[in-house]
């Protein structure tokens, strides 16, 4: 489990470091810790200097500073211990700077008999995330250390000459011998350890000019946003995503943006409309700093211009119905003044466009793309992921779609939403000054596209069991994952069971995966009362007939899949039978938006509202890890229990301490009187 513990910060701080490093002479603007299974996480932020550190505990110890200039970081990785061992943080990191370098430096012990250091990374988080995932990085960035007394120096420049990365280790209790660091006779090795980067920083923004009156006070979520928003950006999360990504930025300020203030919003909307393409769309990442240099010399091409990915399909989907709910809604008053304001094109530099003129790009890109499913609708004609690729939106690992290529969630909900969005806006005459007459005549046949995608994509992802069936499969897979299958079974009753499934394949086959994307359909479209019965009641019942634990909401249910399929959703895949924080805040928000209807019966306002508290008490039990990316869970002594991710052995890949989107219980809040 997470604990939380605020850093006392308000003390000057000194620093006693050899010239020519200057430390800051006041209190961080920002400074918190958790500790999230394994690691230890320290955040600081104080001007120029912003740093998040992670101490991996265990047997596999680690040292980990990555900073949001240049999604840059230092990692050193020591040899396996023989028995489990914890960091602990003797002193909190101070900003330093060294030169035109900045970091932080601190101090931390651990109580085992040696370290050897494996292997130090220091580049592009990118490569760090590579090497603690696959055990790789390219040889251009390696580093050898330079051993000198009781002190053990990594340090580069970056690939072009500039000023680069150093990590160095004093010893302050113990030794070092060939190499390895051996304990002090109090059996403890205790270091001084200073992390520096030369990419430029980043400018902040600070909470006061970041959150309204509305936000929740809760300072967990509130460090965590702060520390990953930037006026040129918004990060999707430390440490491992320490930059820009475009469905994590619309999603995140949709999700927030009851408790933003509007230049907050709008700087989210700009990093995405900057990074768009020729062509209207949104890019997903952007590689910087050193990846860039090196993806950009592979290419033949100088210099360290970003590398925008343009690969993922969703992002393209929603940011026409984000800046629609935005411009029409709290930002109204400012709408026609934010789209007339020019922004510096990230994709094409040089260039400055007029923001109204860059969000018509993309819906120009909507209509196009939508037109022939929307002229003869058939699922030949649907939004497909792009040829080669497994990946294309929120599900971006290989496995998340379950190999198929016509994803639920964009073709279900986000394609028919930016139609609409692009109706609405046309409607309100805010797209005036940026259309020529013959593209108003083609905006103008949004509206009626939209409801071609509404009525007939949704069916062609029905899954449908009969009631046999579905418990047959609902008991082999409780047992299989040695949960109960009693609460799944009574909650099915003498019902068939109807889904949406996760996606399609190739031939247009259902990929039957119970999933949570239904939250899409709840917060940007307006289902019927049947289908909110019928779609939403199935995943709100008990895993696995449904989605629903005792720790939060999964976001996948592979029990009505093949076995190999099931093996590839467990609760140790990055997008299988695990919950993810900000999933079941799209899913709250959804509800209450769909609350707010007045063309609903009671009877359907009545299971919203089941449905809506047994959410919340779901999000309620793991208040704690609101902040984090997602977790797993384990049933034990009859019930289930969080772990987690990337605690266990067999789970691929590791959490995010600090997740952009799953800080947006800033604003989505639970029922009044709840």
């Amino acid at each position: 489990m997470k604990t939380l513990t605020r850093a006392a910060v308000t003390a000057a701080l000194a620093l006693t470091l050899v010239s020519p490093r200057i430390a800051a002479a006041a209190g961080p603007e920002l400074a918190y810790r958790l500790t999230e299974g394994q690691n230890l996480n320290a955040f600081i932020r104080d001007g120029a200097v912003a740093a998040h550190l992670l101490l991996r505990n265990g047997v596999d110890p680690r040292i980990l500073v990555a900073f949001p200039a240049g999604n840059s970081g230092t990692g050193l990785w020591f040899e396996r211990l023989d028995r489990s061992a914890e960091w602990r943080l003797d002193a909190a990191p101070k900003p330093v700077r060294e030169g035109v370098s900045r970091g932080i430096v601190f101090s931390a012990e651990i109580t085992t008999p040696r370290l050897v250091p494996r292997q130090a990374v220091l580049s592009n988080v990118r490569y760090l995330r590579d090497y603690q995932s696959v055990g790789r990085f390219p040889p251009e960035v390696a580093v050898k250390p330079s051993i000198a007394g009781d002190t053990i120096t990594y340090r580069r420049p970056r690939l072009d000459g500039a000023p680069g990365y150093g990590l160095t280790l004093r010893v302050i209790e113990g030794r070092i011998d060939q190499g390895a660091i051996i304990a002090g006779v109090k059996g403890k090795i205790r270091l001084e350890v200073t992390a520096l980067t030369g990419d430029a920083p980043l400018t902040p923004l600070p909470v006061p000019q970041l959150l309204n009156a509305r936000a929740a006070k809760d300072p967990a979520a509130r460090n965590a946003l702060a520390f990953l928003s930037y006026r040129e950006k918004f990060l999707a999360g430390s440490w491992r995503f320490n930059t820009y990504f475009g469905r994590d930025t619309l999603m995140s300020t949709r999700l927030l943006m009851p408790a933003l203030r509007p230049e907050a919003t709008e700087a989210g909307l700009n990093s995405v409309l900057a990074r768009l393409s020729a062509e209207g769309e949104v890019a997903h990442e952007e590689g910087i700093g050193e990846f860039a240099i090196l993806q950009n010399r592979k290419a033949g091409r100088p210099g360290d211009a970003a590398e925008l990915d343009y690969g993922m399909i969703d992002g393209d989907y929603m940011l026409g119905p984000v800046a629609a709910d935005y411009l029409l809604g709290p930002g109204r008053a400012r709408a026609a003044g934010y789209l007339a304001t020019t922004l510096a094109s990230e994709s094409r530099p040089g260039e400055r466009e007029p923001v109204g003129a860059l969000l018509v790009r993309n819906l120009r890109f909507v209509l196009a793309a939508a037109a022939p499913f929307a002229e003869a609708p058939g699922k030949a004609k649907l939004i497909a992921l792009k040829a080669g690729r497994m990946t294309g939106e929120w599900r971006d690992s290989n496995e998340g779609l379950g190999r198929g290529i016509y994803a639920y969630d964009v073709n279900a909900t986000l394609v028919p939403a930016a139609l609409e969005a692009a109706d609405r806006l046309l409607k309100a005459g805010l797209l005036d000054p940026y259309l020529s007459d013959q593209e108003r005549l083609r905006f103008k046949r949004a509206g009626e596209a939209a409801r071609v995608w509404r009525a007939k994509a949704p069916p062609l992802f029905d899954v449908k069991l009969d009631n046999d069936q579905a418990r047959r499969a609902i008991d082999a897979y409780a047992a299989s994952m040695g949960v109960p299958a009693t609460p799944a079974l009574t909650a099915l009753g003498g019902y068939s069971l109807t889904f949406h499934a996760l996606s399609l394949d190739a031939e247009g086959r259902p990929v039957p995966i119970v999933n949570s994307d239904e939250g899409f359909l709840l917060l940007f479209g307006a289902p019927s009362a049947r289908d909110l019965d019928t779609y939403l009641g199935a995943i709100m019942r008990p895993f696995p007939a449904g989605l629903m634990t005792d720790v939060g909401l999964v976001v996948a249910n592979p029990a009505f899949a093949g076995d190999e399929v099931k093996t590839r959703f467990s609760p140790a895949e990055y997008h299988g039978a695990v919950v993810w924080s900000w999933q079941q805040a799209l899913l709250a928000a959804g509800i209450e938006r769909q609350l707010a209807r007045r063309d609903l019966p009671q009877a359907t306002k009545a299971r919203l509202k089941a449905a809506q508290a047994s959410l919340w008490r779901a999000i309620d039990a793991t208040r704690a890890l609101q902040s984090s990316e997602l977790w797993s869970w384990t049933f034990r002594d009859g019930r289930y229990q969080v772990v987690p991710f990337g605690a266990g052995k067999a789970d691929v890949d590791e959490s995010n301490a600090a997740q952009l989107w799953s800080t947006v219980y800033l604003a989505v809040r639970p029922p009044a009187g709840k």
